[in-house]
């Protein structure tokens, strides 16, 4: 069975082709600077037996549709090809990143499924608009497939109501949804579950450390997120590449009613202008940690701020869990930056929390301990694959639902690798 996962953003598509059940993609690719003239396409071509064949080309691509037709022909072209035809993808799998308490499962997509998406526009305006596109121009282009939605915000559907209730006037939940929903959720029970099953033990206590330009944390235990950084919308939390992360709302009351800012000028300021881009002038950790290692004092104190925010986060994490089994960091910053992962766990030793040094030097994309031999809780590395994530949730969900990749009903159906553990003893 083909499975063909498309994460559809604002100005980009990223994809990949998986040949159920083999878990390894047969090809992958990004378009980029979509409704430019320089529009680039990067497509890669996997072998079990070679290298792998990668291209890039330079057109021009007015919208998503243009842009996916150019990938079908890709994945249809003699030179390039892994299929025959589209009508030789079973599946689309798609990232929603919103699903609002609708949606706590990956889900069949139908016309009520993309009424609640396109509902949901004003929670997540930057995002599922170009979600939504995506699934309508998969649905033209491949319509005899199954059209799937994986949300991002599902994973955190299990908040207690204590953790995702705001201290509001109880009409802003009940009538217009006002609470935390969460968000990088694939991302977090990707590397929760490589996690548990590492540690041999499906109810690991875990803190999943998901730090990329947007950045969050989650606490989970026995693969149910009880907690996590992002609320209502992406900005709270951590500090990240452009967002603030946590503020105290008077600011915001300061900025408009003393200095003047519009609404649009202050989410501009909190959401693309701040975080390590306000701080020190660049959103990339490597340029941080270039001007760091140059000296610059602002720099040394943004990347203070930035990892003591990580660390108050474990603290708080480590009281809501009782106690932890691993902290597990992932994405691009997580995986790579050593600092980083060294300064967040630097003084938690007496949470059982410490970093070997000589471990958290070596790069590598595998899974892999950085904490000491022996240590009473395990620091994990553990890269992220959010596209295989919703590959995995896609084929659950036809299984489960008794059907083959054709005939599409509505249903949703809720993927636990923790199951998956318990049933196979892994």
């Amino acid at each position: 069975m083909n499975i063909f996962v498309v994460n559809s953003g604002s100005s980009s598509i990223k994809y990949q082709l998986f040949r159920w059940p083999a878990e390894q993609p047969v090809c992958a690719g990004l378009v980029e600077r979509l409704a430019l003239p320089d529009s680039v396409i990067t497509h890669t071509v996997f072998s079990p037996d070679g290298e792998p064949r990668k291209q890039q080309r330079t057109l021009a691509l007015p919208d998503h549709a243009a842009g996916l037709r150019e990938v079908v022909g890709l994945l249809t072209a003699a030179e390039t090809g892994v299929i025959r035809d589209p009508a030789d993808i079973a599946v689309v799998g798609h990232r929603v990143v919103h699903g609002g308490e609708k949606f706590a499962a990956t889900t069949l997509i139908d016309a009520a499924v993309k009424a609640e998406i396109k509902r949901l526009f004003a929670l997540a305006p930057l995002h599922n608009p170009a979600n939504y596109l995506g699934i309508e121009v998969c649905e033209e282009l491949f319509p005899q497939a199954q059209q799937v939605a994986v949300f991002d915000t599902a994973f955190h559907q299990t908040l207690p109501a204590h953790a995702f209730r705001y201290a509001l006037p109880a009409a802003l939940y009940h009538e217009h949804g006002i609470r935390v929903y969460g968000f990088h959720g694939t991302s977090h029970q990707y590397v929760a579950a490589r996690a548990a099953e590492h540690l041999g033990n499906p109810a690991a206590r875990l803190v999943t450390v998901h730090l990329g330009n947007g950045c969050s944390m989650a606490a989970v235990q026995a693969g149910r997120c009880l907690d996590t950084s992002m609320g209502f919308g992406p900005l709270s939390g951590l500090v990240m590449g452009t967002r603030s992360g946590d503020l105290d709302p008077s600011v915001i009351f300061h900025l408009v009613q003393q200095l003047g800012y519009s609404v649009d000028e202050v989410s501009a300021l909190l959401n693309k202008q701040s975080g390590m881009l306000g701080l020190t002038g660049h959103s990339d950790m490597r340029d941080v940690g270039a001007a760091v290692a140059a000296g610059d004092p602002e720099a040394a104190l943004a990347l203070e701020l930035y990892a003591y925010r990580i660390k108050k986060y474990l603290g708080a994490y480590a009281a809501v869990l009782g106690g932890l089994d691993a902290v597990v960091f992932t994405a691009g910053v997580g995986e790579n930056d050593a600092a980083v992962r060294r300064l967040a766990c630097a003084g938690l030793a007496f949470l059982g929390i410490e970093v070997d040094e000589a471990r958290n030097a070596v790069r590598s994309r595998e899974l892999r301990e950085i904490s000491p031999e022996g240590a009473a809780v395990k620091v994990l590395v553990v890269p992220t694959n959010e596209e295989l994530e919703i590959a995995r949730q896609c084929a659950a969900l036809l299984e489960a639902a008794g059907e083959p990749a054709s005939g599409a009903r509505t249903q949703s159906v809720g993927y636990s690798r923790w199951s998956f553990m318990r049933s196979t003893g892994n």
